[in-house]
């Protein structure tokens, strides 16, 4: 595990990434005080999947399709009370 300056760590940041995710360790120092470390990430091995965490199993075809009484609603006018369209009066 090498230790360099925060100077130094500015000057060659990207070189040091890159030694960093070739598995090299390095400790930052700044004034002789150690204040950070740079190691490599883990590898990724498998793609992740989805967690679930909201229980959706499934979406409904017409997820997207446009609402008309809140496009009314963005327009500045007033919803409909039927959503079968607008009501005559």
């Amino acid at each position: 595990m090498g230790h360099i300056s925060l100077y130094d760590a500015k000057t060659h940041l990207s070189g040091l990434v890159e030694r960093a995710a070739a598995g090299e360790e390095f400790v930052i120092a700044k004034n002789g005080v150690p204040m950070a470390k740079l190691v490599p990430l883990p590898k990724v091995t498998a793609p992740r999947t989805p967690a679930r965490a909201l229980g959706i199993t499934r979406i409904a075809p017409d997820f997207d399709v446009p609402d008309p009484q809140i496009e009314a609603l963005f327009a500045g006018g007033e919803p409909d009370d039927e959503p079968d369209g607008p009501v005559e009066r």
